[in-house]
């Protein structure tokens, strides 16, 4: 376990005061600072930790990451897409979100056909890969076993995917949402933050679409408020599972995007979506 403060200070996760200082982060830096000295869940970290020690025959000679993910792309994003959590031999391994593995492969090529990502391809955290208006986070940033995190471990989480949906309030106006695992969480973050959520809660489907307000204070607004809108497409997940099946294609993948894309207002891309 880290310490429960650092010598210069720092508040880590495993602090009494952790849940605060994840809630006052004031920028995403900060959150991830936080975030990637996490020891908060024993499970999660003795799994990703054994993975790392195991690794995969053909990644032997690799230096996994082992820590929990950050989310990556565009700072200033219309679009955030919302998964599950990180894949024990892709993220675990890379540190970066959807990289490293199939689901992976399909989710970049799909933003780059739609011109949200510079190239098809996420092999690893330094090959240039760079997304425009759009950016990946998950409910749990450590790699579950089975690919089953546990209730009390998004909850756990949580912090860190409140405080991010609020960092990024400003510009984000949709969420795709790959999963019901990611609905679901995603929808009780929004209620807490004061979104009108529907009762009984929406159901997630593939091609969902559900457009959720509320009031905002206005920064330097002297009292003001303004309403927010944010709208959830839900798809289905990018895991093998679904798309070696067929029951996820390319093009319905490239639907949602494209869909996702008129939504938050983005320019059209300079190449066409075949």
């Amino acid at each position: 376990m880290v310490p429960c403060s650092a010598e210069d200070g720092t508040v880590t996760p495993d602090d009494d005061a952790y849940p605060r200082a994840v809630r006052d982060a004031p920028s995403l830096d900060v959150l991830d600072a936080h975030l990637v000295e996490c020891r908060a869940c024993p499970r999660l970290v003795a799994w990703r930790e054994h993975v790392a020690d195991v690794r995969r025959a053909a990644f032997r000679d690799e230096e996994y990451w082992a820590r929990p993910v950050p989310s990556f792309g565009d700072d200033s994003p219309g679009i955030l897409v919302v998964g599950l959590a990180p894949a024990a031999h892709g993220a675990n391994r890379t540190g970066r979100m959807f990289t490293g593995d199939r689901s992976g492969d399909f989710l970049f090529a799909a933003m780059h056909r739609t011109g949200l990502a510079n190239q098809p391809t996420s092999v690893r955290a330094d090959d240039g890969l760079r997304l425009t208006g759009i950016r990946v986070t998950a409910p749990v940033r450590c790699a579950p076993p089975d690919n089953k995190p546990l209730p009390a471990e998004r909850q756990r989480c949580g912090p860190y995917l409140a405080r991010e949906v609020e960092l990024l309030s400003a510009t984000v106006r949709v969420a795709v949402v790959l999963g019901g695992f990611g609905w679901q969480a995603l929808l009780a973050t929004l209620a807490e933050q004061g979104w009108g959520v529907p009762r009984p809660r929406p159901r997630f489907a593939h091609g969902a679409e559900v457009t959720l307000r509320r009031r905002a204070p206005v920064p330097d607004g002297a009292g003001a408020t303004e309403e927010q809108t944010l709208t959830l497409l839900g798809c289905f997940h990018v895991s093998q599972q679904n798309t070696f099946t067929g029951r996820l294609t390319p093009g319905m993948l490239d639907g949602v995007l494209v869909r996702a894309r008129e939504l938050a207002g983005l320019p059209s891309p300079d190449v066409p979506v075949e």
